[in-house]
Protein backbone atom coordinates (compact mmCIF):
# COMPACT_ATOMS: atom_id res chain seq x y z
CA UNK A 1 0.00 0.00 0.00
CA UNK A 2 1.34 3.58 -1.06
CA UNK A 3 1.69 5.88 2.02
CA UNK A 4 0.41 9.11 1.61
CA UNK A 5 1.65 12.88 1.74
CA UNK A 6 -0.37 15.67 2.25
CA UNK A 7 0.29 19.00 1.91
CA UNK A 8 -1.50 21.65 3.35
CA UNK A 9 -0.23 25.60 1.87
CA UNK A 10 -1.07 28.18 -0.09
CA UNK A 11 -1.13 29.12 -3.48
CA UNK A 12 2.38 28.72 -3.97
CA UNK A 13 1.77 25.21 -3.98
CA UNK A 14 -1.53 24.52 -4.94
CA UNK A 15 -2.83 22.61 -7.67
CA UNK A 16 -4.09 25.31 -10.39
CA UNK A 17 -7.39 24.64 -12.68
CA UNK A 18 -6.88 24.96 -15.96
CA UNK A 19 -8.19 28.88 -16.27
CA UNK A 20 -5.39 29.60 -14.20
CA UNK A 21 -2.63 28.03 -16.54
CA UNK A 22 0.34 28.11 -16.63
CA UNK A 23 -0.05 29.00 -13.36
CA UNK A 24 1.38 26.08 -11.39
CA UNK A 25 2.43 25.67 -7.88
CA UNK A 26 5.40 23.78 -6.33
CA UNK A 27 3.04 21.04 -5.10
CA UNK A 28 2.27 20.12 -8.64
CA UNK A 29 5.12 19.03 -9.30
CA UNK A 30 6.66 17.22 -6.16
CA UNK A 31 5.71 13.99 -6.97
CA UNK A 32 7.98 14.15 -10.34
CA UNK A 33 11.09 13.77 -7.27
CA UNK A 34 9.39 11.05 -5.29
CA UNK A 35 9.16 7.38 -5.52
CA UNK A 36 5.62 5.54 -7.01
CA UNK A 37 5.50 4.06 -3.41
CA UNK A 38 4.41 7.77 -2.11
CA UNK A 39 0.94 9.54 -3.54
CA UNK A 40 0.69 12.81 -3.08
CA UNK A 41 -2.82 14.59 -1.74
CA UNK A 42 -2.39 18.49 -2.65
CA UNK A 43 -4.82 20.03 0.14
CA UNK A 44 -2.56 23.70 -0.64
CA UNK A 45 -5.31 26.16 -2.01
CA UNK A 46 -4.61 29.50 -2.82
CA UNK A 47 -5.48 32.58 -0.40
CA UNK A 48 -5.49 30.62 2.33
CA UNK A 49 -3.51 31.18 5.94
CA UNK A 50 -2.93 29.06 8.85
CA UNK A 51 -6.01 30.27 10.24
CA UNK A 52 -8.42 30.17 7.48
CA UNK A 53 -7.30 26.66 6.49
CA UNK A 54 -8.12 25.51 9.54
CA UNK A 55 -11.13 27.47 9.85
CA UNK A 56 -12.55 25.99 6.51
CA UNK A 57 -12.49 22.97 8.03
CA UNK A 58 -8.99 21.93 5.00
CA UNK A 59 -7.46 20.54 7.95
CA UNK A 60 -9.94 18.63 9.15
CA UNK A 61 -10.37 16.26 6.15
CA UNK A 62 -7.08 15.56 6.22
CA UNK A 63 -7.56 14.24 9.63
CA UNK A 64 -9.76 12.34 8.21
CA UNK A 65 -7.36 10.64 5.87
CA UNK A 66 -4.01 10.64 7.24
CA UNK A 67 -2.59 7.46 9.21
CA UNK A 68 0.13 5.57 10.42
CA UNK A 69 3.46 6.47 8.54
CA UNK A 70 1.95 9.30 6.31
CA UNK A 71 3.29 12.50 5.71
CA UNK A 72 2.47 15.86 6.22
CA UNK A 73 4.04 18.99 4.56
CA UNK A 74 3.01 22.32 6.16
CA UNK A 75 3.88 25.66 4.52
CA UNK A 76 1.85 29.10 4.71
CA UNK A 77 3.14 32.50 5.22
CA UNK A 78 2.45 34.52 2.41
CA UNK A 79 -1.47 34.98 3.47
CA UNK A 80 -1.14 34.98 7.26
CA UNK A 81 1.11 38.61 6.42
CA UNK A 82 -2.56 40.09 5.96
CA UNK A 83 -2.85 41.37 9.02
CA UNK A 84 -5.26 43.50 8.68
CA UNK A 85 -7.71 41.42 7.48
CA UNK A 86 -9.85 37.83 9.30
CA UNK A 87 -7.29 35.46 8.05
CA UNK A 88 -4.11 37.33 9.05
CA UNK A 89 -1.80 35.94 11.89
CA UNK A 90 0.77 37.24 13.93
CA UNK A 91 3.98 35.91 13.44
CA UNK A 92 4.74 34.86 17.67
CA UNK A 93 1.12 34.56 18.44
CA UNK A 94 -1.17 32.53 16.56
CA UNK A 95 1.14 31.74 13.37
CA UNK A 96 2.73 29.57 15.60
CA UNK A 97 -0.36 28.65 17.58
CA UNK A 98 -2.10 27.23 14.13
CA UNK A 99 0.90 25.71 13.03
CA UNK A 100 1.38 23.66 16.60
CA UNK A 101 -1.77 22.47 15.36
CA UNK A 102 -0.71 20.81 12.29
CA UNK A 103 1.81 18.91 13.59
CA UNK A 104 -0.56 17.78 16.56
CA UNK A 105 -2.69 16.66 13.67
CA UNK A 106 0.14 14.55 12.50
CA UNK A 107 1.55 12.81 15.39
CA UNK A 108 -1.67 12.49 17.07
CA UNK A 109 -2.29 9.89 13.64
CA UNK A 110 1.50 8.68 13.86
CA UNK A 111 2.21 10.26 10.76
CA UNK A 112 5.47 12.41 9.91
CA UNK A 113 5.09 16.12 10.09
CA UNK A 114 7.49 18.32 8.19
CA UNK A 115 7.24 22.29 8.60
CA UNK A 116 8.67 24.07 5.44
CA UNK A 117 9.06 28.15 5.54
CA UNK A 118 7.57 30.15 2.79
CA UNK A 119 9.48 30.50 -0.45
CA UNK A 120 10.01 33.62 -1.64
CA UNK A 121 8.89 36.31 -3.52
CA UNK A 122 10.62 37.83 -6.47
CA UNK A 123 10.77 41.29 -4.49
CA UNK A 124 13.80 43.17 -5.31
CA UNK A 125 14.69 46.41 -3.73
CA UNK A 126 15.81 49.53 -5.67
CA UNK A 127 19.31 48.54 -5.51
CA UNK A 128 18.46 45.46 -7.40
CA UNK A 129 18.88 42.99 -4.53
CA UNK A 130 16.48 40.90 -3.42
CA UNK A 131 14.26 41.84 -0.21
CA UNK A 132 15.58 39.73 2.21
CA UNK A 133 12.58 40.18 4.56
CA UNK A 134 10.18 40.10 1.84
CA UNK A 135 8.27 37.12 4.18
CA UNK A 136 8.77 39.38 7.64
CA UNK A 137 8.96 37.25 10.81
CA UNK A 138 7.08 34.20 9.26
CA UNK A 139 9.80 32.16 8.48
CA UNK A 140 12.32 32.55 11.81
CA UNK A 141 8.78 32.41 13.82
CA UNK A 142 8.06 28.48 12.35
CA UNK A 143 12.23 27.50 12.83
CA UNK A 144 11.38 28.54 16.55
CA UNK A 145 8.60 26.85 16.63
CA UNK A 146 9.98 23.36 15.17
CA UNK A 147 13.15 23.77 17.74
CA UNK A 148 10.04 24.37 20.47
CA UNK A 149 8.67 21.24 19.20
CA UNK A 150 11.11 19.33 17.99
CA UNK A 151 9.89 18.97 14.88
CA UNK A 152 11.82 19.19 11.86
CA UNK A 153 12.14 22.08 9.33
CA UNK A 154 13.49 22.73 6.06
CA UNK A 155 14.07 26.07 5.12
CA UNK A 156 12.95 26.77 2.19
CA UNK A 157 12.28 30.21 2.40
CA UNK A 158 16.52 30.84 2.62
CA UNK A 159 16.96 28.08 0.22
CA UNK A 160 14.78 29.87 -2.86
CA UNK A 161 16.39 33.23 -1.51
CA UNK A 162 19.99 31.86 -1.98
CA UNK A 163 18.99 30.58 -5.31
CA UNK A 164 17.19 33.53 -6.25
CA UNK A 165 20.27 35.54 -5.22
CA UNK A 166 21.91 33.31 -7.38
CA UNK A 167 20.07 33.39 -10.82
CA UNK A 168 19.82 37.63 -10.45
CA UNK A 169 17.02 39.62 -11.07
CA UNK A 170 16.32 39.24 -15.07
CA UNK A 171 16.91 35.22 -14.80
CA UNK A 172 14.08 34.70 -11.80
CA UNK A 173 11.50 36.19 -13.94
CA UNK A 174 11.48 32.45 -15.87
CA UNK A 175 10.30 31.04 -12.66
CA UNK A 176 7.40 33.75 -12.35
CA UNK A 177 3.81 33.94 -14.19
CA UNK A 178 5.36 36.72 -16.93
CA UNK A 179 2.89 37.12 -19.76
CA UNK A 180 2.88 39.82 -22.17
CA UNK A 181 -0.66 40.46 -23.61
CA UNK A 182 -2.37 37.99 -26.04
CA UNK A 183 0.77 35.52 -25.23
CA UNK A 184 -1.49 33.20 -23.56
CA UNK A 185 -5.73 33.28 -23.88
CA UNK A 186 -5.93 32.92 -20.00
CA UNK A 187 -4.36 36.11 -19.67
CA UNK A 188 -5.31 38.11 -22.68
CA UNK A 189 -4.11 42.00 -21.02
CA UNK A 190 -1.01 40.12 -19.85
CA UNK A 191 0.26 39.07 -16.15
CA UNK A 192 3.36 39.89 -13.89
CA UNK A 193 3.03 37.85 -10.98
CA UNK A 194 6.00 37.67 -9.04
CA UNK A 195 4.53 35.44 -6.27
CA UNK A 196 3.02 32.52 -8.41
CA UNK A 197 5.03 30.03 -10.04
CA UNK A 198 5.02 29.34 -14.33
CA UNK A 199 5.53 25.40 -15.28
CA UNK A 200 9.11 25.73 -15.02
CA UNK A 201 9.52 27.61 -11.49
CA UNK A 202 7.28 25.23 -9.48
CA UNK A 203 9.36 22.60 -11.00
CA UNK A 204 12.61 24.00 -10.04
CA UNK A 205 10.91 24.94 -6.37
CA UNK A 206 10.04 21.31 -6.42
CA UNK A 207 13.53 20.27 -6.92
CA UNK A 208 15.04 22.55 -4.09
CA UNK A 209 12.75 20.96 -1.68
CA UNK A 210 13.03 17.27 -2.73
CA UNK A 211 16.78 17.85 -2.53
CA UNK A 212 16.47 19.63 1.09
CA UNK A 213 14.29 16.58 2.02
CA UNK A 214 16.72 14.09 1.22
CA UNK A 215 19.38 16.14 2.84
CA UNK A 216 17.41 15.53 6.56
CA UNK A 217 17.17 12.84 8.87
CA UNK A 218 13.47 12.69 8.04
CA UNK A 219 11.75 9.43 7.14
CA UNK A 220 10.26 11.10 3.60
CA UNK A 221 14.05 11.13 2.53
CA UNK A 222 13.70 7.51 1.77
CA UNK A 223 10.78 8.29 -1.15
CA UNK A 224 12.96 11.20 -2.89
CA UNK A 225 14.47 10.19 -6.39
Amino acid sequence: MKKKLFIAGDSTAAQKSGEAKPETGWGEKLSCFLSSEIEVRNYAQNGRSTESFITEKRLDQIIKEIGPGDFLLIQFGHNDQKIDTPIGTMPYGDYQENLARFVEVALAKNSFPLLLTSVTRRDNLPDGRLNPKTLGDYPEAMIALGETLAVPVIDVYRLTQDYYGRLGMEETKKLHLHLAPGQHPNYPAGVTDNTHFNDYGAHQIARIIAAAIRETEHPLKRYVR
